[in-house]
């Protein structure tokens, strides 16, 4: 399967953020935190040179801790300042006000030193579809300031949006780049939904999510499905639809069906808390 999704309106979205990027003191990147680098797009780091930059492991209640502390070692010696957040219940947003001080400090004290008082921090939130932006300003903001969907594409503008005296938030829609060079980077894409599911082919898809799980997290399948992981990934494939009654007229079994439900029940937390790449080096933190 070839994993490509490029809408229109992301090539005009990105001319917008390169005229943008003038305005700005800091780009506040949002990942998701199980699958940090596949969900970076690199056009980012050519935009945001020579401005302060937070990269933000959203979901990382669905990631494994492990590998979540793993990732933000490995952005930090990049010198990146790093967050785990998770926008649906709010959790580590407080600490952003600190960090965006600390990250800005160099601009805070030009500003101060030339008599300019009470000029908000601007920064940029950027990310891929579906990585959850909105869902974080709406819940930074404490109001709802940003339109949500669990599916990308929703954000299709930009509107800037003022927190409090310091800082103000320009929202931007979610930009993937053109081509991926590495098509695993696209797999990993569609298995968080980050491309639209219209599009893929959900056999194949979910078939590569059980073999990583077979070799990565181990018990898993099992756990969850009652299936035998011991062997071939289609034979466990077949095994989960049998187990749950995903089955056609003529006992043929309902392999959409059946793909669908473990690609949801991953997306959902629902096989535990799982990362999709490790950072170089690192162990993979299984189970």
């Amino acid at each position: 399967m070839n994993y490509q999704w490029y809408p229109g309106h992301m090539t005009k979205a990105r001319r917008m953020m390169q005229e943008d990027i003038k305005l700005i003191d800091l780009v506040i990147e949002l990942v998701d935190a199980r699958v940090p680098l596949s969900s970076r797009n690199p056009d980012i780091d050519e935009m945001g040179k020579g401005r302060a930059r937070l990269i933000l492991l959203n979901k990382s209640d669905l990631a494994d801790e492990k590998s979540n502390e793993a990732w933000m070692r490995f952005f930090e010696k990049k010198g990146f300042f790093v967050l785990k957040v998770n926008s649906r219940s709010g959790m580590g947003l407080k600490a952003i006000n600190g960090v965006v001080q600390e990250a800005c400090r160099e601009k805070l004290e030009r500003d101060r030193r030339r008599g300019i008082k009470n000029r908000p921090v601007r920064a940029m939130v950027v990310g891929i579809p579906n990585v959850g932006k909105s869902t974080f300003i709406n819940s930074y903001a404490g109001r709802a300031c940003a339109k949500t969907g669990n599916k990308p594409g929703v954000t299709k503008g930009k509107q800037w949006i003022r927190l409090n005296k310091g800082l103000e938030l320009l929202d931007t829609p979610g930009i993937l780049w053109p081509k991926f060079e590495d098509q695993d980077v696209g797999m990993r894409l569609a298995m968080i939904g980050s491309i639209r599911d219209e599009i893929l082919n959900t056999d194949e898809l979910a078939l590569s999510l059980i073999r990583f799980l077979k070799n990565s997290y181990p018990g898993r399948l099992s756990e969850r499905y009652g299936c035998e992981e011991e062997q071939e990934p289609l034979a466990v494939y077949e095994e989960i639809a049998r187990n749950r009654g995903c089955i056609q007229r003529g006992q043929e079994l309902d392999y959409g069906k059946a793909g669908a439900m473990v690609i949801d029940d991953f997306r959902n937390g629902k096989l535990g808390r799982i990362t999709l790449e490790f950072p170089e080096g690192e162990m993979q933190a299984a189970q």
